[in-house]
């Protein structure tokens, strides 16, 4: 904004009044040339009044204070003798009143929404000192929604005509270097910044985030360059220090049914530099697993994800449940493979995934059975070919350190007899998850400044599930089942199976310190040849969140409707 300028006393030695060794008594103080200010709101400021000595820092400084006040383009002082003393008259020169304010070079709000954040109005004297706030709540707004490079470039003032240009630099390239594996669109596709755009530091440290996040990289700096002092166009510079992705892992587990197992795994997360996942691995135990997939989970409205894969499981001596209770040990052989590919739709929220899949499942050599055990496990052997469908509604908030938002899902599975499969049904369920941050509730309960802060807040999270298919009786591989760590907590794995299911899960997450949180939980559900919603199970519990370097180190004690059960792990269970 263009400096108003102050014009001081130039003479303080007027109508025979002098500054001299001899002090002279100030008798009166006006003002004069205001006619919309207050001659009491201009006096408030100043410190000469009548009885006080005259001086001249006094007077100089009463001068700089009126025209702070900033409704004055001219600010003066003149001298009269009067009654043995001095009066002192102010002489201002107001501002002219404001006809209009006139923003240009804003494209990311409209004025209406810029004079919001104006508390000067047409109609009123300029003040300079409230417009330079006005101007800087203008662009408080800017870099509080992530606009930090937003700046007001200059402020032109004609009469009563107020000329405000505000400057939005945008992106004038992506310069990424240091990867020589990595290709560089896999890095610009995380990043999304484009020529054009105007550049947003909360999206990008987002974008940044989930580049580090893919484990490619040992280090991401960057830097910003003004090109050719153009300060309406800046590069952003991405320098990269790429890692090894490929690695081998040991893994060793115990599981209360299954016992001890080990095994290896080798796996690359961004095979030949495309952000390609191929792993192979094994487990040996009670419960033997080898596998091995390979796939593009990258996805957008132009990128097709994909994957393919192979899994061969061994399980021995498994436990049979039926409505809960157990009926019998089997031994069980299954071989898949699936390929399936997805795409999201213009409206990114939106996205679809088509899989493929062939199963052939054996079970075997029934004992330690129950007396009347009801075995309707081993007639379900052999080859299920399914076509299986997802639609996602992901609306959660991408830029929220935490789960924001809602996501729903509806799942088609289609089992055909074409090319060999045994079995012919239509399963169809439908997924719901919704995240709601408890701090907005607890305003003026509780201190959510410190430990429940915007970033970490008490969450209500809830996940509710219900399906069905057109068969009364399901092959066993192909049942919906409840029970255990990702389900019902207070039961056994598989506990309820059957051709209709529904549950409910909800957890209250609360943060008690920055990498701690405690979870409460309750969840309700069954699964059975009908729907019964009378006939349900439920437990209920607490549980324990630790952040580590490899993930959310989980702890569930659940209490349900027989036993307690304690579960380890890492992850939310959804």
């Amino acid at each position: 904004m263009k400096k108003l300028m102050l014009i001081p006393a130039l003479v303080l030695m007027l109508f025979g009044v002098s500054f001299g060794a001899e002090t002279q008594q100030v008798t009166s103080v006006n003002v004069s040339g205001n006619s919309e200010i207050a001659t009491e709101y201009i006096l408030n400021v100043v410190d000469t009044k009548p009885g006080k000595a005259l001086s001249r820092d006094m007077i100089l400084s009463d001068i700089e204070a009126i025209y702070n006040q900033g409704y004055f383009s001219f600010v003066d002082a003149n001298f009269d003798n009067e009654g043995g003393g001095v009066s002192v008259t102010f002489t201002v020169q107001e501002n002219p009143k404001i006809e209009s304010i006139t923003f240009t070079g804003n494209t990311l709000y409209t004025t209406e929404q810029l004079m919001k954040e104006v508390f000067s109005q047409e109609g009123t004297v300029f003040n300079r000192q409230f417009f330079r706030n006005d101007l800087d709540r203008i662009q408080e707004k800017y870099h509080r929604d992530g606009y930090v490079m937003v700046r007001v470039s200059d402020v032109q003032i004609q009469g009563g005509n107020i000329y405000v240009t505000i400057l939005e630099p945008k992106v004038k390239d992506v310069l990424i270097q240091g990867n020589t594996k990595t290709k560089t669109y896999v890095i610009q596709r995380e990043i999304k910044l484009k020529e054009g755009d105007i550049f947003n530091v909360t999206k990008f440290r987002h974008h940044l985030g989930k580049l580090q996040g893919l484990g490619y990289f040992e280090d991401v700096n960057v830097a910003f360059d003004t090109p050719e002092g153009n300060d309406s166009e800046v590069d952003v510079i991405l320098t990269v220090k790429e890692k090894r992705t490929a690695s081998v892992g040991l893994n060793l587990g115990y599981g209360t049914e299954s016992g001890v197992s080990g095994g290896l795994t080798y796996s690359d997360s961004n095979m030949f530099g495309r952000g390609m996942h191929f792993e192979i691995g094994f487990n040996e135990g009670t419960e033997a697993t080898y596998w091995t997939t390979f796939a593009s989970p990258y996805m957008d409205a132009e990128t097709f994800a994909w994957r393919v894969g192979a899994r061969y499981r061994r399980y021995d001596d498994r436990y049979y449940y039926r409505r809960g209770r157990r009926q019998f040990n089997f031994d069980e052989k299954t071989f898949s493979i699936f390929a399936g590919i997805g795409r999201k739709f213009s409206n990114e929220d939106w996205s679809w995934f088509l899989t493929l899949r062939r199963e052939d499942a054996t079970y075997s050599n029934v004992r330690k059975a129950i007396p009347g055990y009801y075995d309707d496990l081993t007639a379900w052997d052999g080859v299920n070919q399914t076509v299986e469908l997802q639609l996602m509604w992901d609306r959660r908030d991408e830029y929220a350190p935490y789960p924001k938002g809602f996501v729903w899902d509806v799942n088609l599975e289609q089992a055909v007899q074409f090319l060999g499969g045994d079995y012919d049904y239509l399963k169809y369920w439908t997924q719901a998850r919704l995240y709601v941050s408890m701090n907005k509730f607890l305003e003026g309960f509780a201190d959510i400044g410190g430990t429940w802060s915007d970033e970490n807040p008490m969450l209500f999270a809830a996940r509710l599930r219900i399906g069905s298919s057109t068969k009364d009786e399901l092959p066993s591989f192909a049942r919906y089942s409840l029970g255990g760590m990702n389900s019902l907590r207070g039961y056994d794995s598989r506990s309820f199976e059957g051709s209709n299911f529904y549950l409910g899960n909800f957890e209250l997450r609360v943060p008690v310190a920055s990498a701690v949180t405690v979870v409460g939980f309750y969840d309700i559900g069954n699964a059975d040849e009908t729907m019964d919603w009378s006939n349900y199970h439920d437990d209920y519990g607490l549980g324990l969140r630790v952040k580590t370097p490899f993930g959310n180190l989980r702890v569930d004690y659940a209490k349900g409707e027989t036993e307690n059960r304690t579960y380890f792990g890492f992850g939310e269970m959804f």
